[in-house]
């Protein structure tokens, strides 16, 4: 169910209907308020649609970078599986090598012995 929200942004009212907790919208929307007022204070002649623009061009610029980074991520994750499946195969097949290289030298004293 979702929650109304009610909330402030450079001194206008929004409400907002989220699934997300009250508590949750109004932490964004104080992270919001605080990048718009920085941008405003930085640039006086920039106007609050400026800042609002200026503000969502840079939290898609992280969201598109953590994306990114997360693919990278996921591919070094598959590499890793891959290369641990591929060494977890070499090892057992050393060791049926090994026990393979053991049955033949029981085999071979055996021989020697007699």
């Amino acid at each position: 169910m979702a929650n109304k929200v009610r909330f402030t942004v450079c001194s206008s009212s929004y409400v907002v209907a989220s699934e997300e907790s009250e508590e949750y919208v109004l932490g964004l929307a104080e992270q919001l308020d605080q990048e718009m007022k920085d941008i405003m204070a930085a640039t006086p002649s920039a106007s609050v649609s400026t800042a609002a623009v200026v503000a969502a061009l840079g939290y898609l610029d992280e969201m598109h970078k953590a994306l990114r980074a997360a693919d990278n991520m996921r591919t070094q994750i598959r590499d890793y599986l891959e290369d641990a499946a591929k060494a977890q195969a070499a090892a057992e097949e050393a060791g049926r090598e090994v026990e393979r290289l053991r049955r033949e030298l029981r085999y071979l004293k055996a021989q020697a012995g007699e």
